[in-house]
């Protein structure tokens, strides 16, 4: 058994082909993401990874989509979103496979 806190990890990212990681592999991404209310991302696009967020508290906007507790959107290569915060949320993102170089900010 071991035993580990989420504020050791980047961002909230804890499964993945990075490091620190709990598991190294390139198979998958997980994070478990907090944000404050008003934070945002701007406009980005994956060119090989398929996203899948679920809101598991707050508010959010992504895809021109407002999302809430228990709304799930997945995201596929190409799909170019931005995310806003509409008000203090907790996310699961999944990626798959596990590629941190992946992202393209778009602006």
């Amino acid at each position: 058994m071991k035993y580990f806190k989420l504020k050791e990890y980047t961002r909230g990212w804890i499964i993945g082909d990075f490091f620190p990681s709990i598991l190294r592999t390139k198979e998958i991404e997980v994070g478990i993401k907090s944000y404050k209310k008003g934070e945002r991302e701007d406009q980005s696009v994956h060119q090989y990874t398929w996203e899948i967020t679920v809101v598991i508290s707050g508010v959010i906007k992504m895809y021109n989509k407002v999302l809430s507790k228990n709304e799930i959107i997945l995201l596929e290569p190409g799909d170019i979103s931005a995310f806003e915060c509409i008000e203090d949320s907790s996310l699961v993102v999944v990626k798959y496979p596990s590629n941190p170089n992946d992202k393209i900010s778009i602006n």
